[in-house]
């Protein structure tokens, strides 16, 4: 590759590093900021959360640091085949769960739950069993286990994902089935058809109905306003109010066929990626 070309590419994989990891460190202090640190402290202000936010992210990027190590014994030091191996662990889980979850309407939160639990337990046990028993170097004998040294991780992906959706659905059978209102516009065989459109209920308050006290009150800033140091007269006659005029209220109704068509293609894009997983692995 030429020398410019390589230039252009380490600038591509590093930007796209560094937005990766700007997104991580963000949504990591986030989490930690909002979902734990404001529930014990409820009257925390904006200052001391941002403050904590940027806390959170300094010791995240030393962990990472520390971490270096790590990286560079687990998986012969390469970068990619790190990344590849760890979302191999992590990730099938997730996606069982969000696809059993969306076109099964018997899925229910106890499975769910048990499928996404016994997925993290099986997918760390590996990951942690990888760190243990570093891969040997070509041409010198594996004595690791069989479950590291005959299933590539990312057949052991497609393995743990099936073992997630089978746990899903049995957890789920041996317990109640989720109502009709849960499911209302969350799996694709009950997304609703209708169009509904959205009341908004605004309260009306007209000036009969207000006290006196209130709009005499209200009428003074109107008098003070009026007067200047130019003027030799204040005039306090409230002014005629104006009818507001009612906002149009858009409908967040979704058209059928665009919501179809990009779940089609959501689709398709998941096999393309299901292929490349195993055909490559």
């Amino acid at each position: 590759m030429p020398s410019g070309l390589r230039g252009l590419m380490i600038a591509v994989m590093m930007a796209a590093l560094m937005s990766s990891l700007t997104s991580i460190f963000n949504s990591s202090s986030t989490l930690f900021t909002i979902d734990i640190w404001k529930k014990y402290r409820k009257n925390g202000s904006e200052r001391e959360l941002l403050l904590v936010g940027r806390i959170v992210t300094v010791i995240l990027i030393v962990v990472s640091v520390v971490w270096i190590p790590i990286l560079q014994s687990a998986n012969s030091g390469q970068l990619f085949v790190y990344i590849q191996s760890v979302t191999s662990y992590l990730a099938p889980p997730v996606t069982a769960v969000f696809v059993l979850a969306v076109f099964w309407k018997r899925t229910n939160e106890s499975g769910a739950f048990w499928g996404l639990m016994v997925g993290l337990v099986i997918g760390l046990t590996r990951m942690i069993l990888e760190f243990i028993f570093p891969p040997p170097r070509c041409g010198v004998f594996d004595p690791r286990p069989s479950v590291l040294r005959s299933v590539h991780y990312l057949h052991f992906a497609i393995i743990l994902c099936a073992l997630t959706a089978g746990v899903a659905v049995v957890v789920s059978l041996l317990t109640e089935p989720p109502t009709e209102a849960q499911m209302k516009n969350l799996t694709w065989w009950t997304l609703s058809v209708e169009k509904a459109t959205p009341e908004i209920q605004l309260q009306k308050i007209s000036p009969a109905n207000v006290p006196s006290e209130r709009r005499k009150n209200s009428l003074e800033p109107e008098a003070q306003d009026q007067c200047s140091l130019t003027s030799l007269f204040c005039n306090t006659q409230p002014q005629p109010e104006e009818t507001p005029k009612p906002r149009p209220v858009h409908s967040i109704y979704e058209n059928l066929f665009w919501s179809r068509f990009c779940c089609v293609n959501a689709i398709i894009l998941m096999c393309i990626n299901i292929f490349f997983y195993a055909y490559f692995a």
